[in-house]
């Protein structure tokens, strides 16, 4: 082989085989069948030999030395005859053929949870004893089963396992009656909220998904719980985890993204005055690089926990949304409601813009796409068989034009004068879904009626 004219492009090695030992100098983007053949070449060998590293590992034939950590002063052993692979390498090329799949073990498990809740749901609504029975019963046992964090997609399972606890307590304690809702809802959250805080407690990594739902089925349970206990109308509660699900689009990544100090500044040699910046401290205990596996845990665990935050925001729509228009039957109070889900709906849109996370974003669309959704239902319903035809075409017309301007704003949000404008329109939208808050709880009506 012939020497580079840069030290810094060749590699000087010592290769030990069967006619003795011999010091090569290679390039750096020599193959071990170029060093192999060197090496057979000047020892008069008839064949060309397998390169080992000192260890007794395999050097591949269709890569450079340099890639697979061969440097200068390196040893490597000429070895004739047939290779066999170790028991080492053909458990790894088994462990290889299982490839994990997290991505599609999370959309089973979600529409698990989500067989779970119709099943739930059915089963509540059936009046047949013997059906709840055995529904709650396979819900508990699906819900232990998933709770305990061991196996394959442990993470995935333990994420879905407080949604089998919720539907079967829904399904065990659901009795008819809208004054009795907020109590069951009130149970559903709380038995998320323990079977997350029991599975939490086994696993030995920090969960995100699973604080998550022990937050917020705390807060569902608090807010569900305070109505039966004030002998209040259950729509405050809707009203209020409807406006507290807006507040969670625009909040929720601020609370998730904690980044501690001590990663942004080494605090140990933060100069306080001139005078302490001239000193040269010989200590070397301060905090000078950052690892990198820090950096990638921390953005991985605030991922997770904005996207568990978002899907609950999903989830809080779906459910409260109905139950209040359902549950606003005087007009006034049906006004407020009103309101409240499409200005929260719209808040909700406008807050997605500033996620970039794909998923957080997607799923926050969802969630103020549902709350129209759930209103354009519920106004539907209660018009004419005439009134419903031109409200249906009024309603294609308007989401044409707005897909229209859509397309032509584009990737516009992005600009500073679109960013300007949807800030003051989300501003906005909370300020007037705040405002529709005290009509649509009632409270407006009730203090009408005391001074009238």
């Amino acid at each position: 082989m012939s020497t580079s004219s840069g030290p810094a492009a060749t590699i000087a090695i010592s290769v030990h085989g069967p006619v003795g030992v011999l010091d090569l100098v290679v390039p750096i983007g020599a193959t071990p069948v170029d060093v192999g053949r060197a090496y057979a070449d000047q020892a008069g060998m008839t064949g060309i030999p397998l390169l080992q590293t000192a260890l007794g590992e395999h050097l591949r034939a269709d890569r450079a030395i340099a890639e697979m950590g061969v440097e200068s002063g390196s040893v490597l052993i000429a070895a004739t005859g047939v290779r066999r692979a170790r028991a080492s390498d053909d458990d790894g090329s088994g462990a290889q053929l299982v490839a994990e799949t997290p991505q599609v073990a999370a959309v089973v498990l979600s529409l698990a949870a989500g067989a779970a809740a119709l099943s739930g749901w059915y089963a509540a609504l059936s009046g047949n004893a013997a059906l709840r029975t055995v529904t709650v019963g396979v819900l508990m046992a699906c819900a232990l089963t998933a709770a305990l964090p061991w196996g394959r997609h442990a993470r995935q399972r333990t994420a879905a396992a407080p949604a089998f606890a919720a539907a079967a307590a829904f399904a065990a304690f659901f009795e008819p009656g809208d004054q009795l809702t907020g109590a069951v809802v009130a149970v559903g959250a709380l038995a998320a909220a323990l079977t997350a805080a029991i599975t939490r407690a086994m696993v030995e990594d920090r969960d995100q998904v699973l604080t998550v739902w022990i937050v917020v089925g705390c807060l569902v349970f608090g807010v569900c719980a305070i109505s039966p206990l004030m002998e209040w109308n259950d729509r405050v509660s809707w009203a209020v985890l409807l406006v507290l699900a807006m507040l969670g689009a625009r909040f929720a990544p601020s609370l998730a993204i904690d980044v501690p100090d001590e990663a942004l500044l080494d605090l140990d040699r933060l100069a306080v005055t001139a005078w302490s910046a001239r000193d040269k401290t010989s200590s070397r205990r301060g905090r000078l690089v950052i690892p990198e596996s820090a950096m990638h845990r921390l953005v991985s665990d605030a991922t997770r926990t904005v996207t568990a935050s978002c899907a609950a925001i999903l989830l809080i729509a779906l459910i409260a949304t109905p139950l209040l228009l359902h549950t606003a039957s005087i007009d006034l109070d049906r006004i407020g409601a009103r309101c409240l889900a499409f200005f929260a709906g719209a808040a909700i849109l406008l807050a997605a813009r500033q996620y970039r996370h794909a998923a957080a974003r997607r799923l926050l669309r969802a969630a103020g796409l549902a709350c129209w959704a759930w209103l354009v239902a519920f106004e539907i319903g209660d018009l004419t068989t005439t009134w419903t035809t031109w409200c249906l075409v009024g309603v294609t017309t308007l989401g044409a034009i707005s897909l229209a301007a859509a397309v032509a704003t584009g990737r516009g949000w992005r600009s500073v004068w679109w960013s300007r404008k949807a800030e003051v329109a989300e501003g906005l939208s909370g300020a007037l879904a705040l405002a529709a808050t005290v009509v649509a709880s009632g409270l407006f009506r009730a203090l009408w009626e005391m001074t009238s």
